[in-house]
This record gives structure tokens, sequence and C-alpha cells, in this order.
């Protein structure tokens, strides 16, 4: 199994958190694994929790479709945090958008970060695949 010492999903949908914590434990060896859901409260933890002790998550699960601020609003502040760590952001969702996968296309080209673009439901074995440092 796994060790990574922190895993942030950032959604809405309790159905979609409570499933991705299940294939989680089932999958990697983590001790924190928190939920959000919205960007708006994920990315003021994730800078008060670097402003304090430095650390990023190392694996983020992030929905695009949610309330107060979306996934690429969450994307575009999560860039500004000054870091050489290099975190994977598992994009998670269920848009049959083009725009959605030309607009990751971007993302990924303006970061060191890894970001993936899954789309749901995931299962236990993408889950694993796709869980890890990067």
């Amino acid at each position: 199994m796994k060790k990574i010492d922190s895993i942030y999903i950032i959604d809405d949908d309790p159905i979609t958190v409570f499933g991705m914590q299940k294939m989680l434990s089932l999958a990697v060896d983590c001790p924190q694994v928190e939920s959000f859901v919205n960007g708006k409260t994920a990315i003021e933890e994730i800078k008060k929790n670097h402003e304090s002790t430095g650390k990023l998550p190392e694996v983020i699960f992030l929905d695009l479709n949610m309330p107060i601020m979306d996934g690429w609003q969450f994307l575009d502040e999560f860039l500004k945090i000054p870091t050489s760590e290099k975190i994977r952001v598992n994009i998670i969702t269920s848009s049959i958008d083009l725009h959605d996968k030309e607009k990751w296309e971007l993302y990924q080209k303006k970061t060191h970060h890894v970001i993936d673009y899954n789309e749901k439901p995931l299962y236990k074995a993408e889950v694993a695949r796709i869980t890890k440092k990067a």
C-alpha cells in the first residue's frame, strides 16, 4: 500500500466524497484525508497550512463544478502558491464539455504540478493508479 501524508478531496457531492474516501482507504496509507465542499474553503485551508507549516497536500482530487468557488477558480489560486513541491491534482468531473478538456491542457502547460483529468465515476483501480506523489 502506498504511503502519502495528506490528500484533499474538493467536491460538493457527499456521495462522491464518501466513495473517494472508501476507495482511498483501500488503495493508500494516508493519515490525513480531508474533504471540502468548495474551492474557497479548500484554498483557505491550504494557504493557512502552507503559511504555518510550509506543507501542501501531496494529492488533491478536484471537482470542477461547485458553488462559491469552482475547480478552475481554485486552480487559479492554488497555482499562485509559491512552492517547489510538485503536487498531483486529479481533476474529477462529470463534465462532457470539450472546453473543459481544452482548459485542462492549458493549465498543464502553465505549472510544474501534475494535473490529471479524470471522468466520473472513478473505480478503485483508477484511484490507486492516480493516487501517488507527483
